[in-house]
């Protein structure tokens, strides 16, 4: 049966990605690999660090000696360290985000990215500057931090985080041919709006990156 790991920087995402898992590839066991150092030391030091990216890259490597034929990273603010991880490994290793970024450069040239976290908007928007360039495109990327929504979830509030996160979509992306969410956890805030309250199209990275990691399952098959 066709494997896919998946690094998580939090338990709480295992359930979002089951459900996706169940719908887009319901023929794949998935495995989950949880570590919240590396989400943990990286907003501490407000930055990737060499100490993280040794530990992504040691996680990825559990998930093939674990038996899995493919590793998705679920969290965007270790992205370089996912792309280092897939230079090292004969398997292949997928960011979250790519196919995310892939689609926003094709959709549009004014990108809105969305986070909670700077330290997760800053690779998400490096990512979206690096598919342009492989495309050959002009963008314009408009960043955006909902201040205090992270917090607000680490602490229980969901109400909080998803307010402050509803204002910032509605309010702060005018203009924009196209909108990023730089984190999972904000997909749910965009169900809950109604038609027309956002400006622009709304990409979220879980169900784009497990729509490629099919794919590339698939391709690996045959």
């Amino acid at each position: 049966m066709p494997t896919l790991g998946l690094i998580h920087n939090s338990p709480v995402l295992a359930p979002i990605f089951n459900e996706i898992a169940a719908r887009v590839m319901p023929e794949v066991r998935i495995l989950h690999f949880v570590d919240e150092s590396t989400i943990k030391n990286t907003i501490a030091a407000g930055r990737l660090e060499k100490a993280v990216m040794r530990q992504v890259i040691r996680l990825v490597g559990s998930t093939f000696d674990a038996g899995c034929d493919v590793a998705l990273v679920t969290c965007s603010s270790i992205g370089p360290a996912v792309d280092m991880a897939a230079e090292l490994y004969e398997q292949p290793v997928l960011r979250v985000d790519r196919a995310m970024a892939e689609k926003a450069v094709a959709t549009g040239s004014r990108i809105g990215v969305v986070a909670t976290l700077a330290t997760t908007l800053r690779p998400t928007a490096d990512l979206v500057r690096r598919v342009a360039a492989e495309q050959g495109k002009q963008v314009e990327i408009v960043e955006l931090v909902c201040p205090g929504a992270f917090d607000a979830v680490m602490a229980g509030d969901g109400a909080t985080h998803d307010r402050i996160v509803r204002e910032g979509l509605t309010e702060g992306m005018q203009g924009v041919d196209v909108i990023l969410l730089a984190q999972a956890s904000m997909a749910r805030v965009v169900a809950t709006l109604p038609e027309g309250a956002v400006p622009a199209p709304v990409f979220s990275s879980p169900e784009l990156g497990m729509i490629r990691a099919a794919d590339v399952l698939r391709a690996l098959a045959k």
